[in-house]
């Protein structure tokens, strides 16, 4: 039998290396190769849009910060966010919540990465509804807010149906 010591660890790792290269990689494509900010809102779908969106604020576009002092104390939030759960995926038996944990890190890193670089994370997912008397637009997102919440949506499942999820330190 193989030796499973340090596999949740090792899963997380990788799980948290791929998203954040996954979203800077399609991130410095669009910004870079495809020109999303010249093209403005380009349609994928009658539901799906591409657009730029710079956002200097936290979750849903909160907190917006127009100043450096404002954006460091943000990343460095996002860093000690990454410290923290990766202090958590050291204790954690699951593959699951190894996973989890990284798909956490690998979207912060990858909007931390954002910040470092542009000074705002830049997001272009708009899920949006037309109809003839309303529409309803999402917020704007990318795909290291995709790995953040397939992730807490992982750990809330083991939370929630296995008798082995470890809890936060």
């Amino acid at each position: 039998m193989a030796d499973l010591a340090g596999a949740p660890q090792r899963l997380g790792l990788a799980a948290a290396a791929t998203a954040a290269i996954i979203d800077q990689g399609v991130k410095l494509w669009l910004l870079y190769d495809f020109d999303l900010p010249g093209h403005g809102r380009v349609a994928l779908a009658p539901f799906l849009d591409l657009v730029y969106v710079r956002n200097t604020g936290i979750s849903y576009g909160l907190f917006q910060q127009a100043g450096p002092v404002g954006q460091w104390a943000l990343f460095g939030l996002k860093v000690a966010a990454v410290v923290l759960l990766g202090l958590w995926l050291t204790r954690t038996a699951s593959r699951l919540a190894g996973v989890a944990l990284g798909l956490i890190i690998g979207g912060a890193l990858g909007n931390a990465i954002d910040r470092g670089l542009h000074g705002a994370v830049i997001d272009f997912v708009l899920f949006h509804i037309t109809a003839p008397t309303w529409t309803f637009q999402w917020y704007v997102f990318n795909l290291a807010d995709t790995a953040i919440v397939a992730g807490v949506v992982g750990l809330m499942y083991e939370s929630l149906f296995t008798r082995s999820a470890v809890k936060a330190p």
